[in-house]
């Protein structure tokens, strides 16, 4: 069993910041790339960012430069720190990792029940 378990959203005016976590617990082997996605009212999920096991990063277009993605892989544990927010970056946050679990070692997704994050303008 797995878990990950988000927290940080909330509401902000646009300008502002807001860091969003995301910790994974279970019988873990292994965690490999992790991410946020993001969905807002009426549109389809899409990428905001990933980072690998090893640090790599990619981001969304829309956010370069404004949000960093980071990962503590003692604690199993991302975040994603978001600055100059604007409207548009409403939407409910989901974390999102490649786990491979102990008891098949087998590699898949898991999401967690995602957090909503409002930019007021």
């Amino acid at each position: 069993q797995v878990q990950l378990v988000e927290s940080g959203g909330g509401l902000v005016q646009a300008g502002g910041s807001l860091t969003l976590s995301c910790a994974a617990a279970g019988s873990i082997f292994t965690i490999n790339t992790m991410g946020w996605f993001r969905q807002a009212r009426g549109k389809q999920r899409e990428l905001v960012a990933t980072i690998t096991s090893g640090g790599s990063t990619n981001y969304a277009d829309s956010v370069k430069g404004r949000f960093t993605i980071s990962r503590d892989n003692t604690k199993n544990t991302i975040y994603l720190q978001m600055n100059s927010l604007r409207p548009e970056d409403t939407a409910v946050y989901y974390c999102n990792a490649q786990i491979v679990v102990l008891e098949t070692f087998w590699s898949r997704d898991y999401w967690g029940q995602g957090t909503q994050v409002t930019v007021s303008s």
